[in-house]
């Protein structure tokens, strides 16, 4: 049981550029399954991911909340925003380098979600204390999917 029932964590998943399709399709599921458990989601990305966000869910059914990914790091950073688990997705260093940021900044859970043609090569670059998910997802969400599945074990 937890310490109080009555609060709803809060999640942000942090997306970076778009340029691996798997992205904006896994990150949609995912912040329909955090809601669906009982969530707040904000989404933290690159305008690019907010206009193609807003393109695939107009009526924001499962992306309501949504923010400029630097300026959420800067709240944060200045004590302006918080959240309970930090969800960042990475196919490249540069998101790396965000994860690393936000694990600076953020002490609670941190959920690192490798993918692309080189998500098993990322790994090595990660040197802070994280939760990994890693799969070779470019097109094909369905592995990334099941491992997502399996680390947040979803209620029925």
């Amino acid at each position: 049981m937890t310490e109080d029932v009555n609060k709803q964590e809060h999640a942000t998943l942090f997306l970076g550029c778009p340029e691996v399709p798997v992205q904006m399709g896994i990150s949609l599921y995912l912040s329909h399954m955090l809601r669906k458990s009982g969530r707040q989601v904000t989404i933290a990305a690159n305008p690019s991911v907010i206009k193609l966000a807003r393109v695939a869910d107009p009526e924001r059914h499962y992306m309501d909340k949504m923010i400029d990914l630097d300026r959420c790091i800067g709240d944060i950073a200045e004590k302006k925003r918080s959240t309970d688990i930090a969800i960042l997705f990475a196919h490249n260093d540069a998101g790396i380098t965000y994860a690393a940021t936000v694990r600076y900044l953020h002490p609670g859970r941190l959920v690192l979600v490798l993918f692309g043609r080189h998500a098993e090569e990322l790994v090595s670059s990660v040197d802070f204390p994280c939760e990994m998910i890693v799969e070779k997802a470019v097109h094909d969400p369905s592995g990334l999917r099941k491992k997502i599945d399996e680390v947040f074990q979803w209620p029925a």
